[in-house]
């Protein structure tokens, strides 16, 4: 019997038939980023009504959900919005601090790549569910914050016109590595959505159609610097009587977990000084590598204070990281800044010398 001959020609063109479309593809949204999202959300509203069972997300995943560790129940005194491709835990750290400070904290989940007008559409359609007595402190990380912006801007105080829906109003905001002036690591995307697999498998949420019924990307189109929704949203006025708080993370040195890859790699490498190099790069980025995701520069928005700049890396500042033994240094800013808003300072000034909010109760 005769072996077949490997064809590095034959190899070639399939290789060529499957990459030629994809490279086709990447380019033509590369400069056609309008027509992408248009195009993707087509897709999205057709599959939902082709698809609507499949499509759906599972009741834990969509509208709010009061959080374990909350003090007491009742409404919240605090939602909490997460980012892009979140599979969730971003809060556990923090929702036990709330706790402990007698503030009770639900979450607000979404669609977590589809396009940010509408989770904020969405937001506003599940506001009015909500207590109107009782005022609320919106924090989002990432992504989030944007999905809060879009929302207090647009829905609930726009300073142009009348708030378009009513329910409870927002007591204040806070921003958590927020890319107010878009992030360019929002076209790896797709490495997001695979982490947000990983982590629906052990859950049982793990669906074939898990990488559409939560959008088909749109956000990362919205995420990118200089696109029409930032360029919309940035054009808004922040409303003065809605106090706002912005924190980022600064990678100023490798974290425990990137030193001893290097060191591992070093040794692999027989580089002796392969730290120090890497160390030297790390330290010459500055602002311009922010926390790993999101630059200094891109926290900023007309309307906000100066935003806190604190040792972290992107989901370093809410979540404890392999190797890091101390807390993430946001949960300390966010609790004592809440305790100032809820009165437990007794009106005086948070450390950062920002002004105290009214009571939320």
């Amino acid at each position: 019997m005769m072996r077949r001959r490997f064809n590095p020609l034959i190899f070639v063109l399939l290789l060529a038939g499957v990459l030629g479309p994809l490279i086709g593809w990447i380019v033509w949204t590369e400069h056609h980023p309008d027509l992408e999202r248009e195009f993707r959300m087509t897709v999205q509203e057709r599959l939902e009504i082709w698809f609507p069972e499949a499509m759906s997300l599972p009741p834990e995943l969509v509208g709010f959900l009061p959080r374990d560790g909350s003090e007491g129940d009742g409404p919240p005194d605090v939602v909490l919005i997460h980012g892009l491709d979140e599979p969730g835990g971003i809060w556990d750290e923090l929702v036990p601090r709330l706790g402990d400070a007698g503030l009770v904290s639900w979450e607000f989940r979404y669609p977590n790549d589809q396009a940010i007008d509408l989770s904020a559409d969405l937001l506003a359609e599940r506001w009015e569910a909500l207590d109107p007595g009782r005022s609320v402190v919106l924090i989002g990380h990432s992504m989030g914050g944007l999905v809060i912006r879009d929302f207090v801007t647009r829905w609930r105080h726009p300073v142009e016109s009348g708030a378009a829906v009513s329910g409870p109003s927002v007591a204040g905001v806070i921003l958590v590595a927020t890319p107010s002036q878009g992030s360019e690591w929002a076209r790896l995307r797709a490495w997001l959505e695979v982490r947000e697999w990983l982590a629906d498998i052990p859950e049982g949420r793990f669906s074939l159609w898990a990488g559409l019924r939560d959008g088909t990307g749109v956000a990362k189109i919205d995420l990118r610097p200089g696109s029409e929704f930032l360029r919309d949203l940035n054009r808004r006025s922040w409303p003065a009587d809605v106090p706002v708080f912005v924190i980022g993370g600064q990678l100023t040195e490798p974290t425990p977990t990137i030193r001893a890859s290097l060191d591992a790699l070093s040794e692999e490498l027989e580089i002796d000084d392969l730290a120090v190099r890497v160390e030297a790069w790390w330290s010459s980025t500055g602002e311009s590598l922010g926390d790993g995701v999101v630059p200094v520069s891109s926290l900023a928005f007309d309307g906000a204070p100066e935003p806190v700049i604190v040792p972290a890396s992107h989901r370093g500042l809410l979540v404890r990281m392999p190797l890091a033994e101390q807390e993430p240094p946001a949960i300390s800013l966010i609790v004592g800044w809440l305790r100032d808003w809820t009165g437990e300072h007794e009106g005086e000034q948070s450390s950062q010398g920002k002004a105290r909010m009214p009571d939320l109760h």
